[in-house]
């Protein structure tokens, strides 16, 4: 299951800021079709994602009713991407 999609960086502060992109709905609604056979567990979704130059994996975290696709800073900081920040996202779930 491969998806491509832009989305805009936001920041949630905690202990330490962490940076995620929304999954569109119509993209979340397909992956909520395949969560049982991906999840591992706690609704979190294996994923294979890229954002500009840099390929990383991770796992989908559900909010809302849609999910965020965390990014890692090994990517976010060498593109100089902050909150506010469109991007493109190619993605692709992992199933079990």
């Amino acid at each position: 299951m491969e998806f491509a999609f832009r989305g805009r960086v936001v920041e949630w502060r905690g202990p330490a800021p962490y940076y995620f992109v929304p999954v569109p709905e119509e993209e979340s609604g397909e992956i909520r079709e395949v969560a049982a056979m991906a999840s591992y567990g706690w609704g979190v979704i294996p994923v294979r994602a890229a954002v500009g130059g840099g390929a990383f994996e991770t796992s989908l975290f559900p909010r809302d009713g849609g999910y965020l696709l965390p990014l890692k800073n090994a990517v976010r900081k060498p593109q100089g991407l902050g909150a506010g920040d469109e991007v493109g996202v190619e993605m692709r779930v992992r199933l079990r």
